[in-house]
C-alpha cells in the first residue's frame, strides 16, 4: 500500500512539474530575478546612506564636544587667574571627560569610515554584476523570442502545431467525404445508366425508355443499310462506266 502511494504521489508530482514547465515563461522568471537583484542593491545602497547619516551625527557631536573642550579650557585658565583653583579643576575635569568621549567618537567615526567603506566596495561589486546579469537577461530573453518564433513558423510549416494538426484532420476528412460524394455519384449515374435507377425527375418510365431505347436502334440501323445502300450503287455505276 505504501509502495502504491509512494507511486501515485511520484506521478501526481511529475505531471505538475510538467504543467509548471508549460506555464512557466523564461522571460518572467529572469525578469523576477532581475527585479530581486535591483531590490538587494537598493538595500545595499540604504545600508551605505545609513552608515553615512551615523557618520554624520558622530562628527556633529565631535564638534560640539570640541567646542566645549574649548570653552572648559578657557573656563578653567580663567578660574586659575581668578585663584578659584577649585573652579579651575572641575572645569579641567569635564574637559578629561569630554576628551574621552571624544576618542571614543573618533573610534566610531574610524569603524563607521571601514564599513562605509566595505559597502561601497560591495555596492560597485554587485552593480557590476546586477548589470551584467541584465545584459544578459535581455539576450536570453530575446534568444528564446526568437527560438519560439521559429517553432511556430515550423509547426506552421510542417503542420506539427495542434492548430495545424486539426486543420490537417479537418482538410483529411473533408477529401475522405468528398471522395465518397464523388464514388457515390458516379454510382448513381451508372446505376441510372444502365437503368437499375428510376429517374423520378423524369416523365419517361422504363418501358417507354427501353422502347425508346429499340426505336433508336432500329433507326440507326435504317440509316446504316441506307449508306451501304448508296455507296453500293455508286461502286456498280462506276464499273458499267469503265
Amino acid at each position: 500500500m505504501a509502495g502504491l502511494m509512494s507511486r501515485a504521489s511520484l506521478v501526481v508530482k511529475a505531471k505538475f512539474s510538467k504543467l509548471l514547465d508549460r506555464a512557466e515563461d523564461p522571460g518572467e522568471t529572469l525578469d523576477y530575478s532581475y527585479e530581486k537583484q535591483l531590490e538587494l542593491l537598493q538595500n545595499v545602497k540604504r545600508g551605505i546612506a545609513d552608515v553615512v547619516t551615523a557618520k554624520k551625527r558622530l562628527e556633529l557631536q565631535e564638534t560640539q564636544l570640541q567646542q566645549s573642550v574649548v570653552k572648559l579650557d578657557s573656563q578653567a585658565r580663567e578660574a586659575v587667574a581668578a585663584g578659584r583653583e577649585d573652579l579651575a579643576r572641575q572645569a579641567l575635569e569635564r574637559k578629561s571627560g569630554l576628551q574621552q568621549q571624544l576618542q571614543t567618537l573618533d573610534e566610531q567615526a574610524k569603524g563607521l569610515e571601514q564599513q562605509q567603506e566595505k559597502l561601497v566596495a560591495s555596492e560597485k561589486a554587485l552593480s557590476a554584476k546586477v548589470e551584467a546579469f541584465r545584459t544578459q537577461k535581455e539576450t536570453i530573453k530575446a534568444q528564446y523570442s526568437a527560438a519560439e518564433a521559429q517553432v511556430r513558423i515550423g509547426e506552421a510549416a510542417t503542420g506539427i502545431g495542434e492548430q495545424m494538426a486539426d486543420t490537417g484532420l479537418a482538410i483529411q476528412r473533408a477529401k475522405d467525404k468528398t471522395e465518397q460524394m464523388q464514388a457515390r455519384a458516379s454510382a448513381i449515374d451508372e446505376l441510372t445508366t444502365s437503368g437499375a435507377l428510376e429517374d423520378f425527375t423524369s416523365d419517361q418510365t422504363q418501358l417507354d425508355r427501353e422502347l425508346g431505347a429499340i426505336a433508336s436502334k432500329s433507326q440507326v440501323d435504317k440509316e446504316l443499310e441506307q449508306m451501304k445502300s448508296e455507296l453500293g450503287s455508286g461502286e456498280e455505276k462506276k464499273e458499267i462506266g469503265q
